[in-house]
């Protein structure tokens, strides 16, 4: 967990004199509600002016290798300019971020005390939410995280670096659970045997987009690898998908572990640690809203094979996460953070239980796939 505390006005001062901005740093103030870099709202004197900008100390205990991820955002977020500009979309400079170097060109800096921080231009006139509620703000997030897919889907150079290897290797999640409970570290296997019982009947699903890629089905495209629906900015006046932010795990990957995370925690109709287990239904409205709005978004950059496993990427997603919950708390919660005993089978039980309603659903639902497909690609 990043620390909360606030740097004294003068350390953004001597910072902002070492990124390359034309003005001198004169407010500084905690922003967002993310919970790994400390981010903040930095308010530079341009010429008698106001221009503000983004300060982020990266949290380097989790993302180890900093140059690696600031050349792996510098390269997205400078294709995603140039394709814009490209096409003479309007207001291109609010639809990727734009990294401000140092003085001496790198695209982060390092404080006095090792810390390494980066600057990002403001997008002004949009926020984030952090609970999407209506089907249209849902829509224009997922159009916003489909038009990145496919904004990136020619970038050149080669590979991007992984943040954070295995990221979404649902298999590797299984087993990592079987080791679990195997070690039974914290003597809870007795008392879990439903959802142990569960979690084992669904062992076949864990393959079903890894072995999609290793067949060549699939490609392995640049994809964000976090897909909650408050990583898109929304514009103030008209609601519209700005931005794409929160680049740390963009990452190579699949199209569909990016659709299947949105319709994790888009369609549930109760948060994720809910105890009363009939809320926890996915909500076709809010399906639907993702799918048309990621399908418009990507245009015909998905494949056949891809768009056709939409449905089943939310079962996919959903369980893994429910493994990882479950297995964190066999291992005597060691990993997420808590609030109450048993935080961690609460939260496996419900996506369990959303998992059951995506099944129950899914013919349903590919329906619905099917036809905003069909208009996307028309």
């Amino acid at each position: 967990m990043a620390s909360k505390s606030v740097p004294p006005l003068a350390e953004f001062v001597a910072l902002g004199r070492v990124f390359a901005l034309h003005g001198e740093v004169v407010a500084a103030a905690p922003h967002g509600s993310g919970h790994i870099n400390d981010t903040y709202a930095v308010t530079v004197s341009q010429a008698g002016a106001p221009l503000r900008y983004i300060f982020q100390r990266i949290n380097h205990t989790i993302f180890q290798d900093v140059p690696a991820l600031m050349e792996n955002i510098l390269r997205v977020t400078a294709h995603q300019q140039a394709r814009l500009l490209a096409t003479g979309a309007e207001d291109a400079s609010r639809r990727a971020l734009t990294v401000i170097p140092s003085r001496s060109g790198e695209p982060y800096v390092r404080d006095a005390q090792g810390r390494w921080w980066r600057a990002y231009l403001f997008v002004e006139k949009a926020l984030t939410y952090d609970k999407i509620e209506s089907p249209a703000q849902a829509r224009e997030a997922a159009r916003a995280f489909g038009e990145f897919q496919r904004l990136l889907a020619d970038l050149p150079g080669g590979r991007l670096r992984e943040t954070i290897p295995g990221f979404h290797d649902t298999p590797r999640r299984y087993a990592a659970f079987e080791a679990a409970l195997a070690a039974d570290a914290a003597g809870r296997a007795a008392s879990v045997a439903v959802e142990i019982e569960f979690a084992r009947s669904r062992q076949p699903l864990s393959r079903t987009l890894t072995d999609l890629l290793a067949a060549g089905l699939v490609p392995e495209r640049v994809t964000h690898n976090d897909t909650k629906l408050n990583n898109v900015m929304l514009d103030d006046a008209t609601g519209a998908g700005v931005c794409v932010i929160d680049l740390d795990t963009v990452m190579p990957g699949l199209s569909l572990y990016d659709f299947g995370d949105m319709v994790r925690t888009g369609t549930n109709a109760a948060l994720e640690d809910e105890t009363d287990l009939a809320k926890v239904v996915a909500r076709p409205g809010m399906f639907a809203a993702l799918a048309e709005g990621f399908l418009a978004g990507c245009g015909d950059s998905l494949n056949d094979v891809e768009r056709a496993h939409l449905v089943v990427a939310g079962q996919v997603m959903t369980y893994e996460v429910g493994l990882r919950f479950l297995t964190d708390h066999l291992q005597g919660d060691v990993y997420f953070k808590i609030k109450r005993p048993d935080h961690n089978l609460d939260r496996a039980r419900n996506q369990f239980a959303l998992l059951r309603s995506l099944e129950a659903q899914a013919a349903g639902f590919q329906r619905i796939v099917d036809t905003c497909s069909a208009v996307a690609t028309a």
